[in-house]
C-alpha cells in the first residue's frame, strides 16, 4: 500500500505539468519559425559533456566480465577425453558452451576402451554463452571421463572438473584448447559472466558474423548485430565485449537528444534538463546495456527526426538527405524503424500540404522536385544500405555481393522475417500490450537470481514513472496545442511518438514493454515542451522544471539496484519491483 501511495504521488506530481500555470495561458513554439541554433551555448555544451561523462561511468559500471573463454572448439561428431588423477574427489563438471545446439553424452571408463554412461547435457539455444555446472557421481575406480557430442553442431569454449569446494581438479585433456583458460571460470553463473534474455540470440549471431558462420538469429536485419560485433572485436567474446557497442550507443543518445531539443527549443535551459531526463531514463539505461539490436534502432530513429526537424525549420536539403540515410541505417537494424519512417513520411507530406494551403507560388513544382530527391534518399540509398548489410550472410555461403545467389539470400530473409513475426505464437509471464506500456503497468523482468542470506539480484526494463506519467500528461497538452493552437512543434512531437506506438496497436503477436522504447524516448521532448512553455509563462515555472528534473534523478537513484543488477535484500527488491500490483516481483 505504501509503494502504491508513492506511485500515486508521482502521478499527481506529473499532472502539475499540465495545470501548473494553467493550460490557457501557455504559449506555442512554431517549429518552422523558431531558430535558436545560432545562439551561443558554451555553458550548456559543457554541462551536457559533464552529464554524458557521468552517465558513461554509471552505464559501464557493473556491465559485465571482461574475462571469458576466447577459444571455441567445434564438437560435431567429436569427443573430449579427460585423464583423471588418482583419488580425485570429483563433484561437478563446468562447461562454457559456445554457439550451436547439440547433445553431449558424459561417460566414464577404467581402461579408456569400455565406456559407461554417467549423465548427459543438452546444449540448447538457451544454454548458449552461459556457464553450466553439471553434478557428477563418478565411481572411485574410474580413470577416464569422456564428453562426446552425439548430435547437433555445438561449439564448446572451456571445461573443468571441480571438487566439492569448487577447487579445480588437474585432469589431462585430449583437446588442450578446452582447458587453456582456467582463470576465467567463475564460482557461479550470473548476468555478469553469462548471457541473459535475448543475448542468447544476438550476441552469438554477432560472433557468427565475425567467424563466417551462417547466423542463428535471422528474424531481424543484420546491421544491428554487425554493430554489436565491434565491441567483440575490441574486447573479445566476453559479456563486456558483446554489451559494449549498445552501451556506447546509449551514451551517444544523450548528446543527440540535446541537439534535437536545442533544435526545437533553442539554447536555453530546457535542452540540458531534457538531457538529464534521458540520462535518468530507466528503459534507456537498461535497454542499452543488454546485447540486443534495440539500442541501435532507437539511436537512428532519434537521428532521423533530428534531421527531419532541421529540414522543416530551414529547408536545407542536406538535413533531409541525412534523415533518409539514418532511416536506411535504422531499417537495416530492425524493422521498427520502418514505423518511424512512416512518421517521417507523414511529416514530409504534412509540410507540403501546409505549403499548398498557404498558397505559396510554385509549390507543386517544388513538391515534384523534392519527391524525386526523397526517392533517392529515402528509397534507393536505404535499399542499398539494407542490401549491403547482408554481406555476412553472403560470406557464410560464399555468395558474391551482387550475385543472384546473394540477392536470393536477401529476399528469402525478408519472407522469413515477415512470416516469423506475423505468425509467432508464444506466451511469456512478463508480456504486455501497448496500452499497458503507456501507463508503465507491466515491466519486463530480464534477470532474477536468488542469493544466500535473503538477498537477490533482479532487474528489468520499464520507464521512469515520472517520465512515463509526466510524459503522458505532456502528450495530452500537445494534442490540445496541435488541434486548438495549430502548433506545428506539437504535431511534430506527436507524430514522432505515435509512429513508434500506433503500429503495435494492430499487432497481435507476443509483445513486451521494451517494444515501447522507440516511443518512450520521445516522452522527453514532450515534457521539455511543457518545460519550455512553463519557463516562458512564469518564474514559478522555472523552479518547477528544475524540481521535476531533480525528482526524476532521485527516482533513478532509488531504483538503481533494479536497473543495474545490484544484490539487495528481498524486501527492498520487492519494493523496487512491486510499486504497482502488476509489476513483477
Amino acid at each position: 500500500m505504501l509503494t502504491f501511495s508513492f506511485a500515486f504521488a508521482i502521478l499527481c506530481f506529473a499532472v502539475l505539468l499540465l495545470f501548473f500555470s494553467g493550460l490557457p495561458n501557455l504559449g506555442t513554439c512554431e517549429l518552422p519559425c523558431f531558430d535558436g541554433e545560432t545562439e551561443p551555448d558554451h555553458k550548456n555544451r559543457l554541462a551536457v559533456m559533464l552529464i554524458t561523462l557521468i552517465y558513461a561511468f554509471v552505464a559501464f559500471w557493473n556491465l559485465g566480465s571482461t574475462d571469458s573463454p576466447q577459444s571455441f572448439v567445434p564438437m560435431e561428431g567429436q569427443s573430449v577425453r579427460l585423464d583423471l588423477p588418482d583419488n580425485a574427489d570429483i563433484d561437478r563438471l563446468v562447461l562454457f558452451p559456445g554457439v550451436g545446439q547439440g547433445e553431449y553424452s558424459i561417460e566414464y571408463s577404467r581402461d579408456a576402451e569400455g565406456w559407461r554412461p554417467l549423465t548427459g547435457f543438452t546444449q540448447d539455444h538457451v544454454a548458449v554463452l552461459k556457464w553450466q555446472y553439471i553434478p557428477l557421481s563418478i565411481p572411485d575406480d574410474a580413470c577416464y571421463l569422456r564428453i562426446a557430442c552425439i548430435s547437433g553442431r555445438p561449439w564448446l569454449g572451456e571445461l573443468m572438473l571441480q571438487d566439492p569446494s569448487g577447487a579445480p581438479i588437474a585432469a589431462v585433456c585430449s583437446v588442450p584448447e578446452l582447458t587453456d583458460e582456467p582463470l576465467c571460470i567463475p564460482e557461479a553463473s550470473t548476468f555478469r559472466n553469462s548471457s541473459y534474455f535475448d543475448e542468447i540470440y544476438h550476441a552469438r549471431t554477432a560472433w557468427e558474423h565475425l567467424n563466417g558462420i551462417w547466423p542463428y538469429e535471422i528474424s531481424h536485419p543484420p546491421l544491428g548485430k554487425e554493430i554489436l560485433s565491434l565491441g567483440i572485436l575490441l574486447f573479445g567474446m566476453t559479456p563486456f565485449g558483446w554489451r559494449f557497442s549498445g552501451t556506447v550507443t546509449g551514451i551517444l543518445m544523450l548528446p543527440v537528444m540535446y541537439l534535437l531539443l536545442r533544435r526545437l527549443y533553442g539554447s536555453g535551459r530546457t535542452p540540458v534538463l531534457g538531457t538529464i531526463l534521458l540520462a535518468a531514463g530507466f528503459m534507456h539505461y537498461v535497454q542499452t546495456r543488454i546485447a540486443t539490436v534495440d539500442s541501435y534502432a532507437v539511436f537512428f530513429i532519434l537521428l532521423m527526426f533530428y534531421y527531419m526537424a532541421g529540414w522543416l525549420k530551414t529547408g536545407r536539403k542536406r538535413d533531409l538527405a541525412l534523415s533518409g540515410v539514418m532511416f536506411g541505417l535504422g531499417a537495416a537494424c530492425k524493422w521498427t524503424c520502418l514505423y518511424a519512417g512512416a512518421g517521417l513520411a507523414v511529416l514530409w507530406l504534412g509540410h507540403w500540404v501546409l505549403e499548398a494551403l498557404e498558397h505559396r507560388g510554385g509549390t507543386f513544382l517544388r513538391f515534384l522536385k523534392n519527391s524525386v530527391f526523397c526517392v533517392l534518399f529515402f528509397v534507393l540509398i536505404p535499399a542499398g544500405i539494407y542490401y549491403l548489410s547482408y554481406y555476412p550472410y553472403g560470406a557464410a555461403e560464399n555468395a558474391p555481393l551482387f550475385s543472384a545467389q546473394y540477392t536470393k539470400l536477401v529476399l528469402d530473409n525478408q519472407s522469413f522475417m515477415f512470416g516469423y513475426h506475423a505468425n509467432i505464437v508464444a506466451e511469456h509471464p512478463y508480456s504486455s500490450r501497448w496500452y499497458q506500456w503507456i501507463l508503465d503497468i507491466r515491466p519486463i523482468l530480464y534477470y532474477l537470481e536468488y542469493l544466500p542470506e535473503g538477498k537477490r539480484i533482479s532487474f528489468g526494463a520499464f520507464v521512469n514513472p515520472a517520465v512515463c506519467w509526466g510524459g503522458l500528461i505532456s502528450l495530452i497538452m500537445l494534442i490540445y496545442l496541435m488541434f486548438f493552437r495549430r502548433d506545428r512543434t506539437a504535431a511534430f512531437l506527436l507524430v514522432a511518438y505515435a509512429s513508434g506506438l500506433v503500429p503495435w496497436m494492430f499487432i497481435r503477436r507476443l509483445t513486451f514493454e521494451y517494444h515501447y522504447f522507440a516511443s518512450a524516448v520521445f516522452l522527453v521532448p514532450a515534457i521539455c515542451y511543457a518545460f519550455f512553455l512553463m519557463e516562458k509563462a512564469s518564474a514559478r515555472g522555472k523552479r518547477f522544471t528544475i524540481g521535476f528534473t531533480v525528482y526524476t534523478v532521485l527516482l533513478f537513484c532509488w531504483f538503481f539496484p533494479a536497473l543495474n543488477g545490484i544484490a539487495v535484500d528481498n524486501e527492498l527488491a520487492s519494493r523496487l519491483l512491486g510499486w504497482l500490483p502488476s509489476w513483477p516481483l
